[in-house]
């Protein structure tokens, strides 16, 4: 099973979630760790490679976006409560940027 990495507030953001959906997500993320894909998911080529987005239907509408094809780590790049049909773009720029400094972090 691959560890989580929470980059940046991701953790926090997710900590922030009512508590039945933080359970959802951590069984979704478990599925993730142990090789498997979400059971509702989309994958964010706007973001990157390999970057994806688990979608959560549970008191409203949550995403956690992460990236698992480092063969050691599932990384969470943010999670956020969306609020609107598409996803705003302060939250694809924001997983964006972690995106790019993790990948040039882990390229060293």
């Amino acid at each position: 099973m691959k560890p989580l990495s929470f980059v940046g507030s991701s953790l926090d953001d997710l900590r922030d979630f009512p508590l039945e959906v933080r359970r959802e997500c951590g069984r979704e993320l478990n599925r993730v760790q142990n090789g498997l894909m979400p059971t509702d998911w989309k994958p964010m080529l706007q973001i990157g490679a390999g970057v994806y987005e688990l979608r959560v239907h549970i008191l409203g509408e949550w995403r956690v976006i992460y990236i698992a094809r480092h063969k050691d780590t599932v990384y969470v790049l943010h999670a956020f409560h969306k609020k609107t049909q598409q996803t705003r773009q302060s939250d694809i720029n924001l997983a964006r940027k972690r995106y790019q400094i993790l990948e040039i972090n882990h390229d060293k």
